[in-house]
């Protein structure tokens, strides 16, 4: 058992269809493609993740009553994962068709029972993690309207326990659509990840280091995951930390940010300065994108 005090990861589980396109997009007509069904779910990706490095997590999250729902579930708990997922009758496992070429993804979303989860199984999930020291929230939970009090619930509860607080901004679409109202929604959290378009999003077209600053008035700690540009680290006491990321061939960045996400936790804390947590942060990511799929090889 880790050392470190678990990480409750509140979130989104989904069956990822990835098409590895052989070329661009042919829209209205055929482009070839090697296509494989996998698990995915920002929060699951990155509890994978977590769990890989041999951190006591546990999973919150809602599934279809449904045979795909039991293998999400099964195949996270063979890696490690405690899961404290809640089933739907009558509602589908999330789904994502996820379109990647040169580097880029594109994702088609059926959120399903994502969309069910519940603030009295959030209550009763962060009460039963007696050992976390840490919630780390995935703001899709915030981003759709039928999950938003699970995951308001998840950050309350856990200030209530005094347990640290991440959020993984998710994704530009969405939160062009809640506007600043999410920056209420995650307001005095520990730690905001976001990557480039969601920074700009959120904060204007500034300099990465310029985006988290301004964030910082929500926030205590930001980080700008820039991809191939690295990442950038900044605090409310003014400390501006950059960071590379390593050169390797991209073949699939499913599940990069997540896996990113859990190697700059894990780091952090477990007591690591924030260029040596971006550095993990950066390894793990360089580790997600030289192989398909979202999750960490077996």
């Amino acid at each position: 058992m880790s050392p470190e005090p678990r990480i409750v990861v509140v979130g989104d589980v989904i069956t990822d269809v990835l098409a590895v396109l052989s070329g661009p997009l042919a829209t209205g007509s055929d482009t070839a493609a090697g296509i494989r069904f996998s698990g995915g779910g920002q929060a699951a990706n990155t509890a994978a993740w977590l769990a890989g490095q041999g951190a006591a997590v546990t999973l919150v999250a809602a599934v279809g009553d449904d045979e795909t729902g039991r293998e999400r579930v099964a195949e996270l708990e063979r890696v490690g994962v405690t899961c404290a997922v809640e089933r739907h009758e009558g509602y589908p496992t999330g789904s994502v068709i996820v379109l990647t070429h040169d580097g880029e993804r594109t994702m088609v979303s059926q959120r399903g029972a994502n969309l069910r989860l519940t603030t009295g199984h959030v209550d009763r999930a962060v009460a039963a993690a007696a050992d976390a020291g840490h919630l780390h929230l995935s703001a899709y939970t915030l981003l759709d309207v039928g999950s938003r009090g699970a995951g308001l619930r998840a950050l309350a509860a856990a200030r209530e326990r005094g347990l640290t607080t991440s959020v993984d901004a998710a994704s530009a679409a969405p939160l062009r659509r809640v506007g600043t109202a999410f920056l209420t929604w995650v307001r005095d959290v520990d730690l905001l990840l976001v990557n480039t378009d969601e920074a700009t999003v959120l904060a204007g077209g500034l300099d990465p280091a310029a985006q988290a600053r301004a964030l910082t008035s929500v926030a205590r700690r930001v980080v700008v995951k820039r991809g191939a540009a690295g990442a950038v680290w900044v605090d409310r006491t003014g400390l501006v930390e950059t960071a590379p990321a390593p050169g390797v061939a991209v073949v699939d960045v499913t599940g990069a940010g997540d896996a990113f996400a859990a190697g700059l936790l894990t780091a952090w804390l477990a007591g690591a300065d924030p260029r040596t947590a971006l550095a993990r942060a950066g390894d793990l990511g360089a580790l997600a994108v030289t192989t398909v799929g979202a999750r960490p090889q077996p």
